[in-house]
């Protein structure tokens, strides 16, 4: 089945679906994106994700595109239309096309605003969550607005692949010693039954998995500490695992070919998997 694509307010197989050469995230990454979990055919934190799209297009001088009901409704019709029981739905917003200069456009320069889905069948299920991951530690060499969702990826994708030309799945960046986050995901340790994850600030995503995930520890009782901790605390926790819109909770199991704890799925990171699932499952729209 060809994809229905959303493209500046049409919906367009996917063949047909274009952005002008002249277009800014393409000369520039000039843009934003969310990315959207689909479960059962319905949306995971989609109020959190416009919220954070909004203030990351606030932070470079962009405005809302359209209201939260009228990106709702293009989500539930981009589901609908292309069959998605469990995937993702990808929103990238662009200041848009014009003459290429460094100075950005005229202020009423249209928007480019793309939509599009992906199907991932079992997409909660995934056997990787139930033998967790291996990551490797790389420096940091992103700009440092790392709390902007931008489309300016290609350093974490050059993590990536580095990490699976060593046979592991991800890379976890360090900077001045310690860890900031993963390639696309947020990190955890676990030392002693505390949870342990990076401060907000500019120098990481504020994940709206993340949020959620702390939200659900710290109803369930346990300890949390929001702070910076150094690539040899991970290396000697009892656990750690990361976070994201599309792994959901996912443990990891070795850094830089060192076992976390017994080398296994710990029992935080699991529970945590399973509460976020359940109760994000029960708020999906």
């Amino acid at each position: 089945m060809t994809r229905t694509v959303y493209v500046n307010g049409e919906y367009l197989p996917e063949h047909q679906a274009t952005v002008s050469v002249f277009d800014r995230g393409f000369l520039f990454a000039d843009g934003v994106y969310e990315v959207t979990s689909v479960l059962g055919g319905k949306l995971i934190d989609f109020a959190g994700h416009a919220k954070r799209l909004e203030r990351s297009l606030t932070e470079l001088g962009m405005d809302m595109p359209m209201t939260e009901e009228d990106l709702l409704a293009i989500h539930r019709r981009l589901v609908d239309d292309n069959g998605i029981e469990d995937g993702l739905v990808y929103l990238q917003i662009t200041r848009g096309a014009a003459d290429r200069d460094f100075a950005y456009p005229a202020p009423d320069t249209p928007l480019t605003v793309v939509l599009f889905t992906q199907t991932k069948p079992g997409l909660a299920d995934s056997p990787v969550a139930k033998k967790g991951i291996k990551v490797i530690s790389i420096p940091d060499e992103r700009w440092g607005r790392r709390d902007i969702k931008t489309v300016q990826l290609l350093y974490p994708s050059m993590g990536k692949m580095q990490a699976k030309a060593e046979g592991a799945d991800d890379a976890w960046m360090i900077e001045d010693g310690h860890v900031t986050e993963g390639t696309s995901n947020n990190a955890y340790i676990v030392k002693d039954g505390t949870l342990i994850t990076r401060h907000l600030g500019t120098e990481i995503l504020h994940g709206i998995t993340r949020a959620a995930v702390l939200r659900f520890a710290r109803e369930a009782q346990m300890k949390v500490e929001e702070r910076s901790f150094t690539l040899d605390e991970a290396l000697a926790a009892d656990e750690a695992f990361i976070t994201s819109a599309s792994t959901f909770v996912m443990p990891v199991v070795s850094i830089d070919g060192t076992d976390i704890g017994d080398g296994t799925p710990g029992p935080v990171a699991k529970r945590l998997r399973e509460i976020y699932l359940d109760e994000s499952r029960k708020a999906a729209v």
